[in-house]
């Protein structure tokens, strides 16, 4: 399909309407797409429902920025330095506007994935059953199970219609290769209606085709196709780069108040025109995080 690789701008302006539902930041605290929140940030998309496990800061800065209505996800914050600054204002004070929260486990939110990706309605499970978290969602439902009689729990589907995620490397069809924890991208871009590909590298077919186990999803899922090294800082990325510790702990000190998080958004977000600038402002921070070498299964290419 000609046409899929292009910017994150364009991305997000073709792909990400207001009202949208997004999945991101699905391998868990690596790999987390910051380049295309920041993005959507930029052109002030609204009203956004935000799905996935443990988002770290990508989903406080959205939710500061006022672009989210609902989250579903298992865990929102800052994993380096606890609970996040303005997840906790929209929902104790709704500044910059009140979201609504369905709670999920990790499992759960796993499950919901994997039942879209499979086009099933729900998943059963037993997991949660008494728990606040199947109280407070408020989507989960009891039923009896058919062949035991016994009480199990209904997950139902989540199908996202758009899912980011970010690679390595990837071929300009969106065929990629991850490595490193999964988590729960592959789920998440098999149940989406759209898919986003962030790749540090765009490389040839035949490599990503010589090494096809490791292709987490296949270009006829993906809409669009992004060339964009450091996406996911101050995450990491394995093989290309290592997280950022002390920029997490900068983004919690600088968000304690709404006018910090102000601050802070205008100094690495608004004020920057695109992911080039804001890597260009890191500066030799951003060189000494870099990986030299290579890991195994990419060292042959």
């Amino acid at each position: 399909m000609p046409g899929k690789v292009i910017s994150t701008r364009e991305a997000v302006g073709r792909l990400v309407r207001d009202g949208a539902s997004v999945a991101l930041g699905c391998a868990l605290e690596p790999a987390i797409p910051f380049a295309f929140a920041h993005e959507v940030i930029r052109q002030r998309k609204r009203d956004l429902e935000l799905i996935g496990p443990i988002s770290d800061i990508a989903f406080d800065q959205l939710i500061g920025a006022g672009c989210v209505a609902r989250v579903s996800a298992a865990w929102v914050g800052n994993v380096s330095a606890g609970l996040a600054h303005a997840y906790r204002r929209a929902m104790e004070q709704g500044i910059p506007r009140r979201i609504e929260v369905r709670d999920h486990s990790n499992f759960t939110i796993a499950q919901a994935l994997l039942a879209g990706a499979l086009g099933a309605p729900y998943l059963p499970t037993r997991t949660l059953l008494g728990s606040d978290i199947a109280r407070a969602n408020g989507t989960f439902r009891e039923a009896q199970d058919p062949f035991s009689g016994e009480t199990v729990l209904l997950v139902p589907a989540i199908v996202p219609d758009v899912t980011v995620i970010a690679v390595q490397r990837a071929d300009e069809d969106g065929n990629a290769h991850l490595w490193g924890p999964w988590g729960v991208s592959q789920e998440a871009a098999l149940a989406a209606k759209s898919v986003i590909v962030l790749a540090d590298q765009i490389v040839e077919r035949a490599v990503i085709a010589s090494d096809p186990n490791r292709t987490i999803v296949p270009g006829t899922k993906v809409a669009a196709v992004v060339h964009q090294p450091g996406a996911c800082h101050p995450s990491p990325l394995q093989g290309r780069y290592r997280r950022d510790h002390e920029f997490f702990h900068e983004y919690h000190r600088a968000t304690r108040s709404i006018e910090g998080f102000a601050a802070w958004l205008a100094e690495w977000v608004t004020g920057v025109a695109d992911r080039d600038a804001y890597l260009h402002k890191l500066g030799p921070r951003w060189e000494a995080l870099r990986d030299s070498g290579k890991p195994a299964a990419e060292a042959r290419f």
